[in-house]
């Protein structure tokens, strides 16, 4: 008796691996790299302005280098209190959009309720809406309520468009959230703010640090909306603005570099803490 092995199917051919043109790499390198020069060029000119050892009112022309400035960097009273006004209006507009966006991005992304299509639309059309357009309905709605501008009105204005920013990144995380996990806290006797503290809320907090990140840094440099409803309130683009007519001393360049360098901490601290839940995550 005879036996038949079965037949084999022939290995199919390998592949070659496409070979990449070198020229077209290369290329696309010098691109990045001209593009991210392009973009650090202005910032580039605002630091090294900031050393200037100028003597004029217009800081526009290099006379040498000081550290002058950082040494008398609070000699302007009237720019140190716009730059506060800036940096408090940005950290509670900051809290506060957190929570308000967090609480509107979770709703959104994990539950279904009527309105939940006119809520997704309000929130990308706040967004997408020219800030002279939402800044002049402000200006109305404060005009005909009979609010006075001030510091108040220019929180409310940044809290207002920075909710929708914070809303659709949460929303983002939420939506590919595993709600089995949520569910095993429930059915180990976790309650729902239990369930919420420990295991939801840790799950989107790339997403919450992303949003309020990003609430900060369109609040600390916010000018159009916050023209229109800042009364005599001035932030410090607004007073950056106001100087170019009389002179824009070297105080504003060591500021905004000191804002700059704060935010690329931030951001680069995001990321380090995002990698590391990374790699702890099984």
């Amino acid at each position: 008796m005879t036996t038949t092995l079965p037949e084999t199917a022939a290995p199919a051919p390998a592949r070659k691996p496409r070979r990449r043109r070198i020229g077209r790499g290369r290329g696309l390198q010098a691109y990045t790299v001209l593009l991210v020069a392009w973009l650090l060029l202005p910032i580039a000119v605002m630091v090294a302005f900031g050393f200037n050892d100028t003597h004029s009112k217009q800081n526009f022309e290099w006379e040498g280098f000081t550290l002058h400035w950082y040494a008398h960097l609070f000699d302007k009273k009237d720019l140190t209190t716009a730059l506060v006004n800036s940096l408090t209006i940005a950290l509670l507009t900051t809290l506060i959009a957190t929570v308000l966006g967090t609480l509107a991005g979770l709703a959104i992304g994990r539950y279904k309720f009527r309105g939940q299509g006119l809520a997704n639309v309000v929130m990308f059309a706040a967004i997408s809406c020219p800030e002279v357009v939402m800044g002049a309905s402000l200006l109305s709605m404060f005009v005909a309520t009979e609010t006075p501008r001030g510091y108040l009105t220019i929180l409310a204005a940044h809290v207002m468009f920075s909710v929708s920013f914070v809303a659709i990144t949460v929303r983002a995380r939420a939506v590919g959230l595993d709600a089995s996990i949520e569910e095993a806290a429930k059915d180990l006797g976790a309650g729902p703010w239990t369930t919420f503290r420990l295991v939801t809320l840790p799950m989107i907090m790339p997403g919450v640090t992303s949003g309020a990140l990003l609430a900060f840094a369109l609040s600390v440099d916010d000018f159009v909306i916050t023209n229109f409803t800042s009364g005599a309130t001035q932030t410090f683009p607004l007073w950056v603005w106001a100087s170019t007519r009389t002179g824009t001393p070297p105080q504003v360049n060591v500021m905004g570099t000191l804002i700059f360098a704060a935010g690329v901490l931030l951001a680069a601290g995001n990321v380090v803490l995002t990698r590391r839940r990374a790699r702890a995550t099984p």
